[in-house]
């Protein structure tokens, strides 16, 4: 188990390297941080916890969304890669608007559905990647 969540976590990491590397660098892209910290922020308000600032919000977020893409990947995409990908990437593009969340970040049009998708996917595929190799 040890194996699949470290293959887990490299694979989030990938993802979120990817991500962050796409969004700094070009426009019409997909910003899932602007979901997940949209999210945290609604949690957090009901709640005694407050993170007003911004840098510790996105801190936060991204620290929460490694965490349960590692869980995520370690759990299906060391054994169904490809379909553990799809699965995340049609979830990240639909789910938000059903939580009452902003989908625009990343359903605003086509590009940002299909590159949503694909980022999954690419970590999906990495995380099979490295359990090869581990295991």
């Amino acid at each position: 188990m040890l194996k699949k969540m470290l293959a887990g976590l490299g694979g989030a990491i990938a993802l979120n390297l990817l991500h962050e590397i796409v969004r700094k660098n070009f426009d019409n892209v997909p910003h899932i941080n602007e979901v997940g910290e949209e999210a945290l922020k609604k949690v957090t308000d009901s709640t005694a916890l407050e993170i007003s600032d911004p840098d510790k919000l996105y801190a936060a977020t991204l620290a929460g969304d490694i965490v349960s893409n590692a869980i995520y990947y370690g759990t299906t995409a060391t054994n169904h890669n490809f379909a553990s990908g799809i699965a995340a990437g049609i979830g990240a593009i639909v789910l938000p608007k059903k939580m009452g969340l902003d989908d625009a970040p990343v359903a605003e049009n086509n590009q940002k559905k299909i590159m949503t998708a694909g980022y999954y996917i690419f970590g999906a595929l990495v995380t099979k990647l490295i359990y090869d190799k581990i295991k």
